[in-house]
This record gives C-alpha cells, structure tokens and sequence, in this order.
C-alpha cells in the first residue's frame, strides 16, 4: 500500500470526517488518497479559515478536527489557528507536506523548519521519515490531542515519504478513563468549603462536558451556592439559574468583580490561566480551590491553596455527597449584586435608537435564537458586550475566544457550525475589521449550500482599542478605515447582503434572514458611543456604592 494510502487509512479508522484545506503540490499523493475516502475534503479560501474550522469541530465534538496545508507559506498561515486551539484546549491535527527529504532539486525553495517552528503552539510535531511509522504516529498524535488538556497536533508528510510502498497494519482505537481525584483531596476542598462565610463556584471552559454541567448544577441546586462563570465557561449552566450572577467579561471593576472581592473561598472548576485571569490572587487575600483535569499552573497572580486533580465530574460527585447540604452562608450580598447585575445589563434593551446601540443588538438575538441555537464571534468589542448581556440556556450556544483572543476566527467557526449542526439556526457576529481578515470563506459558505447569517458590527474602525485609547485618555489616532459596500460584496459571492436603516428594518431582516436558505450578511452600523461611560464610569461609581 502506498504510504499516503495508508495515512488516510489511519486517518478514517481515527474517525475523521472532515478534512479542511489549502492544498498545494506537496499534498498531490494524499490529495489523490483521499478522492475514494469517507472523509469528506473541504477546499477552503485561506488556510486560516481551514484552521479555525477544524479547532472548532475539535471544540464542539471532543474529536480532533483535521486541516491541512502545503508547505512554506501554507505552514505559516497555519501558525494562528495552532495557537487558536492550542490556547483554547482546542484538539486538532495540522497535516503539511514538505518537499523530498531523500533526494530534492528545488535546494532550499520553499524550506522552512516547519516542525520546529510549529513546536511552541503545538503538543506534538512530528515529521515522518518512513511509511511504516504513520499509524503509530496517527494514533499518538490523537491520543495527545484529546488527553486532558487538549491541543493541537501536527505531522509533515514529505513527498517522496508518501509515495513510499509500506506494509504497516493500524492500531486499535483505544479509549481511557480518567483517574478520579484523591479522597484526601475532596475531603480537604468539602472542610474549605464548609468553613468558607461567602463562597462562590467559577465555571471555566474546562466544564464544558454533558456530564460536568449535570453534576454542578445538582451541586448548585443542593447548596444554594451563587456562581458565576468565565468568559470560555458561558452555557455550561443555564444562565437563568436564580444563583447566576455573570460572567466576568471585564478584567476588573465590574458588578460580578465587586462579588469576588467580597468572596472568602472561590471554587474554581475548569479554568487555567491560558483564559485571561477573571480575578487576581494576593497573598493575604480569598482562597482558592483549583478543580481540574491537572494541576494548576502557579502564576504571580493565581496560586491555589489546593488543587483537586481528576475527572471533573467525579470531584463534583464526590464533594456533593459529602458535603453538608444543610449549611447556610452568608448570600445577601451576593443576592444584592445580582439583581444590580441584572437591572444593570438589561437597562438599553429596549433603546431602539440607530445605529444600534450593542446591548440592543444582543437583546435581539436573545430574542429571536431558540435555546440550543447558536452564535459565534469573532474578536472585537462587541465580544465583550455578548459576554456580559447574552445570556446562555445550553452549552456551546456562544462560542467565544477568551485564550489567543484571534480576529478572523467568527465566520470560520459559524460555517463549520452549522455543517456539523445543519437542523440549528447559526448567526456568526463579527466585527467590520475581524470579518475582513477572512471574508473571503463567504465563497466556501456558499459553495458548500450553508444556511447561515452573518451580521458585521460596522464601526469602520478597530472599536475595542478606541475604547482603550479613550480609558487611557489618549487621542483617538490610526484605528479608523474605510469599508467596501459590503451588501455588494456579499452579492458578488452568491451570498445575500442586507443593510437595515433602523431598529425595526434590523429586525425585520433578521427574521427573514434566519428563515431563508442560503448565506446572508447583514451590515449593521453600531453605535459605540457609550462604551467608556457604561464599562468604565458607571461600573465604578456603581460599585463603589454598593
């Protein structure tokens, strides 16, 4: 067998079902290896878009996503979605190729040390210099792809390695079960816990499995404990659970901050500091419970007190069945800041001004999204008004990126969305300058006959450092551009543009949008204007008064 054979062999015995990719010569033997596979081959427009699309199948299934790319450029083009998904514990495997290794004519042409170059942002990289070695090699890098804490994984294969006869056989897929924590461990947490005056549950990424969400909400339900969560740790409890109070979209100073200063004891379940630090530890000051898949990682600013290392769900289980369900804390406060939080995020719901105002535009959505519906975003300002107003019914209803923080991440993550969830209504929200860093996939939308709308927060500027700048009181200096006519733009791809001209044409829109075949973008002018009186003057003076 032909060892580009055997490597899409491999790949289908792992699995795979979708291969994502801008292929160049390098990828001719596995290109023509894959014409008769069960994997389906999606050609995409840049390998960015091609990355992005398979961390977030990695994301949302727990199985690596699979993206491909030539080499030299196409490997460097792949270096932001390795750290998207290495950063966000994201699994998935890059696949590049590489010029002849055993004889080549083209001296250094192209050459880049793509292993080494791919070894800070990834798990595992490999290149492969025998045929023989590619299942072992397949079934390793996926088995450290999807072990605790998930990531990214790359092999080479070089042309003359693919070309190769091997008479290599496959390995078995072979599961594991996570370990459970330490007795002594959960006994130590339970003592904290119980002993603990105001105490709160901090709901990271991490917790995003089926099992997880149920044993913390049965853990919620039997204490009464408030909880809020991260940015990445949105949806894993039903946001409208009477003991939610946020989620710390801020890196301080906002209403759920003012609580975790109040807090003796956080309980921190799947979270590490790889998602921008929702709190900062100080010697003197609450205790921490680090709840994971693995240790914490000590930084200047988070250093637990004790860590309870194992499978989530059971430390859950086991704190739950020891712990005394009959204890009572101190939850005025808490109680307080909720409905402050509460009256607080809600307040230009219904402010039909326009441009739209962000909180305006997310009541929306709100409204119109059933409750497994999803929403992607790209990064910008917007995100942050998404995270603190939208609130989530299920998991993986907002997905969001709180680690690399990527602009041109919203459209690729919304496409492979909805091809993976073809019965949901999928909206990708993105930023004017975020989307043009990737438009270009609006043709392998169409290509591929998605149902799918995206909205562009059209500021004509890179908002969220405006917003900087203003916080900083620095003169607003090089952040303004000029956009295309984006509804002609969409048009020129087959999708179908949109531009609303007030709050009721937007919603008109986007309900016909949301129930019509095909791609549509919506470009939505946004008004921007009350960022820095709403997350900076007010926050502050609000809770300096609570």
């Amino acid at each position: 067998m032909k060892a580009s054979d055997l490597f899409v062999k491999a790949l289908e015995n792992e699995g795979v079902e979708y291969i994502f990719a801008v292929p160049g010569e390098e990828n001719v033997d596995l290109l023509n290896s894959l014409k008769d596979s069960t994997i389906k081959f999606i050609v995409t427009r840049h390998e960015q878009g091609a990355g992005f699309m398979a961390a977030t199948y990695g994301r949302l299934t727990g199985k690596p996503g699979v993206c491909m790319g030539t080499l030299g450029p196409g490997a460097t083009n792949l270096v932001t979605p390795a750290a998207y998904a290495q950063l966000g514990a994201m699994p998935m495997m890059i696949i590049t190729g590489q010029k002849p290794i055993k004889t080549s004519k083209q001296a250094r042409f192209q050459i880049l040390d793509v292993v080494n170059m791919l070894q800070p942002v990834t798990k595992f990289t490999k290149q492969i210099v025998n045929g023989n070695t590619i299942p072992s090699l397949v079934r390793e890098s996926f088995r450290l792809a999807t072990e605790e804490r998930p990531g990214t994984v790359h092999l080479e294969l070089p042309e003359d390695i693919a070309r190769e006869d091997t008479d290599s056989h496959l390995f078995e897929v072979v599961g594991h079960r996570r370990p459970d924590a330490d007795e002594t461990a959960i006994r130590e947490a339970v003592k904290m816990i119980e002993n603990a005056k105001m105490p709160l549950l901090m709901i990271g990424a991490g917790a995003n499995r089926k099992e997880t969400r149920e044993a913390l909400t049965e853990f919620i339900d039997s204490t009464g404990i408030f909880f809020f969560c991260t940015q990445m740790g949105k949806g894993v409890i039903d946001e409208r659970h009477p003991q939610y109070l946020g989620t710390a979209a801020l890196s301080d100073d906002d209403f759920v901050h003012r609580a975790i200063d109040e807090a003796d004891l956080v309980i921190n379940v799947g979270h590490d500091t790889v998602e921008k630090p929702p709190f900062f530890m100080q010697e003197s000051g609450k205790k921490v419970i680090h709840l994971n898949f693995f240790p914490a990682e000590v930084d200047a600013v988070y250093f637990p007190q004790l860590n309870v290392v194992g499978d989530i769900r059971t430390s859950i289980e086991h704190i739950c069945r020891h712990i005394n369900e009959e204890i009572e804390w101190d939850s005025g406060f808490f109680q307080q800041i909720k409905e402050d939080v509460d009256s607080h995020l809600s307040k230009y719901f219904n402010d039909t001004r326009f441009p739209m105002l962000p909180q305006r535009l997310v009541s929306i959505m709100r409204d119109t999204l059933a409750d497994d519906d999803i929403i992607t975003l790209d990064n910008g300002m917007y995100k942050i008004w998404f995270a603190r107003n939208y609130k989530c019914y299920a998991p993986n209803t907002l997905l969001l990126d709180n680690a690399l923080a990527s602009m041109g991440a919203g459209l690729p993550s919304a496409m492979l969305t909805k091809l993976i969830n073809p019965d949901k209504k999928v909206v990708a929200v993105c930023g004017d300058g975020g989307f043009m860093m990737n438009s270009q996939e609006l043709e392998t939308a169409v290509r591929n006959n998605l149902d799918l709308v995206v909205i562009i927060v059209n500021d004509s500027a890179y908002g969220m450092i405006k917003w900087k700048q203003e916080d900083m009181d620095f003169d607003n200096f090089g952040l303004d551009f000029n956009n295309p006519d984006f509804v002609s733009y969409a048009n020129s791809y087959g999708a179908t543009g949109h531009r609303p001209e007030s709050d009721a044409e937007f919603r008109e829109t986007l309900n016909d949008c949301m129930n019509s075949k095909g791609v549509h973008l919506i470009d939505l002018q946004i008004d921007y204007s009350l960022n820095h009186s709403i997350l900076n003057v007010l926050i502050k003076e609000k809770t300096q008064n609570l």
